[in-house]
């Protein structure tokens, strides 16, 4: 009788492991006359290009009037995509541009939006645009949830440095 009431509380105390998307974002460091932090957008899409999560969106908030958001649409594919339907600020998705270097987001499997994403295949997308600057795009795929730890690493030309995507199980 009491081996039988073991299992069930050893089993109760095990650590749940939860899936999980890091993902890191590296804004590079350029020599150019007239520096402008960029906006930033990451987002979720499926195969098909179809929008299915905004993850972050990155501008500036601290602009009169909400002057920054005038400027979003300059990353033209999420905008195509979510950002003319989405009101701003989004609650949990917006936030300030981010100074040189690596940022780090994190998101599991008991949160939005992945609490609720449906097993698949994805695209994590990373478009970056600068004002008297450029703009850069890119894509990383990946299965939900993930079977296996897995790392997807990218290398941007311009606007973004490395974003490198790791899923844990």
């Amino acid at each position: 009788m009491r081996k039988c009431l073991l299992l069930p509380l050893a089993l109760l105390s095990a650590p749940l492991m939860a899936a999980e998307l890091k993902i890191d974002v590296e804004i590079p460091r350029l020599q150019v006359a007239e520096y402008h932090r960029p906006y930033v957008a990451l987002w979720l899409e499926q195969p098909d290009k179809r929008h299915v999560a905004n993850l972050a969106v990155w501008y500036d908030l601290k602009l009169k009037d909400n002057e920054g958001e005038k400027w979003l649409k300059d990353m033209r594919e999420w905008w195509r995509r979510s950002g003319r339907s989405l009101e701003m600020p989004a609650d949990g998705v917006s936030g300030a541009t981010r100074a040189v270097g690596t940022h780090s987001l994190v998101f599991d499997d008991g949160q939005a939006p992945l609490k609720d994403l449906p097993a698949g295949e994805y695209r994590l997308v990373v478009e970056a645009a600068r004002e008297v600057g450029g703009r850069e795009l890119l894509r990383l795929p990946f299965s939900w949830p993930p079977q296996e730890a897995e790392k997807q690493q990218a290398q941007g030309e311009s606007e973004l440095g490395s974003v490198t995507l790791e899923l844990t199980q």
